[in-house]
């Protein structure tokens, strides 16, 4: 499975933002600048986080991005299926029935044991996303990691308190 270069700068930007003091909010151009990422687009993918509860966001000239709920309770789970959605990257087209070696209907009848194994390893997947909270990933970070992170991002523009 093959994700769009977009999950990874959106799960990126919510830990970032999960390493920010409680009330303060960092704008798209900030991120954008914070890891050199074209800031229209991940504009708009940042927005797909707050249409899913994942961020919240302010206007105005103080405005910006923060996390909507603790990082806690945001799965890693959460945000990638707020951009990429959650149905399985593989489609059964069922071509064990087509072509010179298609099978007989009768041997059909019950679903395809390769879509019955990607469902499977799907679904797993899933499951192993949903297990890890922003808390979690915060938690793994080296000691000094998030206190760089809040520096480095108010170098950029200037980090916007709430």
């Amino acid at each position: 499975m093959k994700l769009p270069v977009s999950t990874e700068w959106v799960l990126h930007c919510a830990t970032t933002l999960a390493q920010l003091e409680p009330g303060t909010t960092a704008s798209a151009a900030q991120l954008a600048e914070y890891y050199d990422l074209p800031a229209p687009y991940l504009a708009k993918q940042l927005q797909a986080l707050v249409r899913a509860g994942v961020l919240a966001a302010t206007t105005g000239p103080r405005g910006g991005f923060r996390l909507a709920r603790p990082a806690a309770e945001i799965t890693l789970l959460s945000i990638v299926e707020a951009v990429d959605g959650g149905s399985s990257p593989y489609e059964c087209r069922e071509i064990r029935q087509q072509g010179v070696g298609a099978l007989p209907a009768k041997d059909c009848k019950n679903t395809c044991i390769l879509a019955r194994k990607m469902a499977d390893a799907h679904e797993a997947w899933r499951q192993s996303l949903a297990a890890d909270t922003l808390a979690d990933i915060l938690a793994e970070l080296p000691p000094g990691i998030p206190a760089r992170t809040r520096s480095r991002l108010a170098e950029t523009t200037r980090v916007q308190r709430s």
